[in-house]
């Protein structure tokens, strides 16, 4: 399991690139709403291709495993976000603020898609 720990450090970089790539490029095309929508949708493919080549290098062992994954990496990502914002000065409220899919806000499809992606990897890997 410390392998799968080690392995979502990567996506700490991943998520800063295409944060950067937004902030830097198509934010002033497409407003800040759209552009948070659009970085969303790109961190999830992105996310994607890291775990087809790290489930390939490292294949998961069982669906128990998978799930422990899962939930391993939502809540790391979730204890960052929260503790980065925190570092940053955001309020409790500024920061859930990404999550309300009320307002168009679909950042809490982040921490969805790491914790079911294991499983649907080891599901796709493992289907021979």
């Amino acid at each position: 399991m410390k392998r799968y720990v080690f392995l979502w450090i990567p996506m700490i970089f991943i998520a800063i690139v295409n944060g950067s790539a937004r902030d830097l490029w198509y934010i002033s095309y497409l407003g800040e709403q759209s552009a948070h929508q659009l970085s969303t949708l790109t961190l999830i493919f992105l996310f994607g291709l890291y775990f087809y080549f790290v489930f390939k290098k490292y294949p998961i062992s069982s669906k128990t495993m998978s799930y422990k994954i899962g939930v391993t990496w939502m809540l790391l990502t979730l204890s960052f976000e929260f503790g980065f914002g925190y570092y940053r000065g955001l309020t409790l409220t500024d920061i859930l603020a990404d999550y309300n899919i009320l307002n168009g806000r679909v950042w809490v499809l982040i921490p969805i898609w790491l914790l079911v992606a294991p499983r649907l990897y080891f599901a796709w890997l493992n289907k021979n």
